[in-house]
């Protein structure tokens, strides 16, 4: 179903350079035969990179465009003629966006206004954004700034209407394996440096986990399954920090360094006010917009996919999670994690 849905199709991801927008490069020129891959992000060194190791003779149909989200024009001319639009570009990092709040809102708020507007314009058909666990309660401004993405991509559903063909959804997920700026990265980059402890901000921190592969096949997914205004979110499993440290250094190697600005011992990717419009698809779960135009017949349909309303009390968080990795399993994804190349 995705090989038919991406063939002779354009596909622009904003972000292109980034971990993720790597990786999925990588799945999809391998995989599939899209006619266009563009590559959309304001990293020119990065891009000159992916250049050199991609086979540019085999891969004609990749293509890199200079720009930034926050430049709505450049977004509006590389928009001409796409299909499908991922939307992976943000400003990630916690704290550099509690001490730079303005960049923050500009890349991740105004930035998602300016990709909703272009591809409204430019009739693409489809566009997924990529959000995050921090996004759900939100306590940091950037989880605040991803939470009123999200909202702005599903409402951007109600200003396509009916005269408009493109249709906005958003896939949600935990702390990405290898991803720049994730801890696992810092840990081993302290190993190679020497350190036998690790810094460990609580004894008692859980975090969800997902492989890069694993995300590009879910937003891939997702792309395939969505009719727009849902929220995708994966089912994926937890960790407790103390066994990460433990898989990397050794038991009680660690340093114990207190919580950080905007940080939380454990994330959330459904909060329990998000239950009554929540509904279990098996192996991901839906959340469903409240807005008029999501109409019982669409919910219907999902329920006759082996879909199922969640309980009201239902949340979905890594400290409550019912499938944790073990110590194992961890050395596993990270050993697997670091051998996947182009």
């Amino acid at each position: 179903m995705i090989k038919n849905l991406i063939k002779n199709k354009n596909i622009l991801i904003t972000g292109g350079t980034g971990s993720f927008g790597s990786s999925f490069l990588e799945h999809v020129l391998k995989s599939y035969k899209p006619k266009k891959l563009i590559v959309f992000s304001r990293d020119e060194q990065k891009q000159y990179e992916i250049a050199n190791r991609i086979n540019i003779k085999k891969y004609s149909n990749l293509r890199f465009f200079i720009g930034d989200v926050r430049d709505y024009e450049r977004l509006y001319r590389a928009f001409h003629n796409v299909n499908y639009v991922i939307h992976a570009a943000a400003m990630k990092h916690i704290t550099s966006s509690e001490y730079n709040p303005t960049e923050c809102i500009a890349t991740n708020i105004q930035g998602a206004e300016n990709v909703i507007n272009a591809a409204l314009e430019n009739n693409v058909d489809k566009v997924i954004a990529i959000s995050t666990d921090k996004a759900a309660n939100p306590i940091n401004l950037y989880g605040a700034t991803k939470l009123c993405s999200d909202k702005l991509f599903i409402a951007a559903n109600n200003l396509a209407g009916r005269y408009k063909k493109t249709r906005f959804s958003v896939v949600r997920y935990g702390n990405v394996i290898g991803s720049r700026g994730s801890v696992i990265p810092h840990y081993i980059d302290l190993l190679s440096k020497g350190a036998t402890k690790l810094p460990l901000t609580d004894i008692s921190m859980t975090r969800f986990l997902i492989s890069l592969e694993q995300g590009v096949k879910f937003v891939l997914k997702s792309l395939s399954l969505m009719v727009g205004g849902e929220i995708f979110v994966p089912k994926i499993p937890s960790i407790r920090i103390i066994d990460l440290v433990t898989a990397m250094a050794g038991k009680d190697n660690y340093n114990i360094i207190g919580i950080r600005p905007g940080e939380k011992l454990h994330e959330v990717m459904i909060p329990k006010e998000d239950s009554l419009n929540c509904l279990d698809m098996k192996e991901y779960y839906i959340i469903q917009p409240m807005f008029s135009w999501w109409n019982t017949n669409k919910l219907n349909k999902l329920l006759k996919k082996n879909g199922k309303v969640v309980e009201k009390t239902f949340e979905y968080s890594s400290e409550k999670n019912n499938l944790f990795l073990k110590i194992k399993e961890i050395k596993n994804m990270i050993n697997y994690s670091s051998r996947k190349k182009y």
